[in-house]
């Protein structure tokens, strides 16, 4: 085997154990936004009549 070709096959290998690594990552992990109330006042001249 070539050395750019085993370079090549090894950079090939790297990426896709990072994709599948990144694909079990967020298929395993609680990713819930977090919850808060949120209340705002908004003045009366914003809202013409």
């Amino acid at each position: 085997m070539r050395p750019s070709r085993r370079l090549t096959s090894a950079l090939a290998l790297l990426i896709v154990l990072l994709v599948g690594g990144g694909i079990a990552f967020l298929a395993t992990t609680d990713l819930s936004p977090p919850l808060k109330t949120l209340e705002k006042v908004l003045p009366d001249e914003r809202f013409p009549r």
